[in-house]
């Protein structure tokens, strides 16, 4: 009886703690300004001002395409073996990803910023890039990042 009363208490606390934890992803974020005309952005916005809900998009691609890219930028073979590009942003967690991969397995690329680098801006709007990272691996075009997708089109020389 004793151990029945215990693993009910567990149940109980494991679904407490899973609605907890997932009452907390959908967390929205509202703007608002001040009395001073300052733009304020957050959880939990005063409830003495007006404020708006604002919509986020974070730009990271969820899933791995592969396009053809002809002419577009960065598709050139360098000494022998595909030429890898990645453009990418300091804050994605999918770009820091695939940079690990790349040095941890001593593949040579080169990285453009798409937020921070002039040439990076201007080709991610050539590649009508709506997301990152972007790979250009020889003439074939990476939207995302998977390890065996990338060997695949990857060849060693």
């Amino acid at each position: 009886m004793f151990n029945m009363k215990l693993s009910l208490i567990k149940v109980l606390v494991c679904g407490i703690g899973l609605i907890l934890v997932s009452s907390l992803s959908f967390a929205e974020i509202y703007k608002w300004r001040d009395a001073q005309g300052n733009l304020h952005f957050g959880d939990r916005p005063p409830s003495n001002v007006d404020n708006q809900k604002v919509k986020v998009k974070i730009n990271t691609y969820d899933k791995v395409e592969v396009l053809d890219t002809g002419t577009q930028p960065g598709n050139s073979k360098k000494k022998g073996h595909q030429r890898i590009v990645m453009y990418s942003t300091q804050w994605c967690g999918v770009c820091k990803k695939a940079k690990k991969y790349f040095l941890n397995n001593k593949i040579q690329f080169v990285e453009y910023d798409v937020e921070r680098s002039a040439k990076g801006k201007k080709d991610f709007a050539d590649l009508k890039g709506t997301g990152i990272p972007i790979i250009l691996i020889g003439n074939k075009r990476m939207n995302g990042f998977n390890v065996a997708r990338f060997e695949q089109l990857y060849a060693r020389k």
